[in-house]
């Protein structure tokens, strides 16, 4: 597994290493607490704080804004290529393919 440092009962992490897109999705799904399977501003917004990234209610906002395609507010399967792109870009994150 390419994720390092990972506190599984507190959710919190340090990303120093890379992660795939699966473990993103996985990592992801786990701030889905309503079980809907979109994830809301909210709900960025924490996992925003299990890694530790500053301005996360600003950043949630931004993140939802770049890929919420539909402009439903919410992010689902669909738009998780846009969100991703938005943590590479946005909070360093290094999430590859394999």
């Amino acid at each position: 597994m390419a994720i390092r440092n990972m506190t599984v009962a507190t959710t919190t992490r340090s990303l120093d290493g890379d992660m795939t897109v699966d473990e993103f999705k996985q990592w992801l799904r786990r701030f889905d607490v309503d079980g809907d399977g979109r994830i809301s501003r909210d709900e960025l917004r924490r996992a925003m704080r299990a890694i530790r990234a500053r301005f996360t209610g600003w950043r949630s906002r931004q993140g939802i804004s770049y890929a919420d395609a539909d402009g439903d507010g919410y992010i689902d399967d669909g738009e998780v290529d846009g969100l991703i792109e938005y943590a590479q870009k946005s909070l360093g994150l290094r999430i590859v393919a394999y």
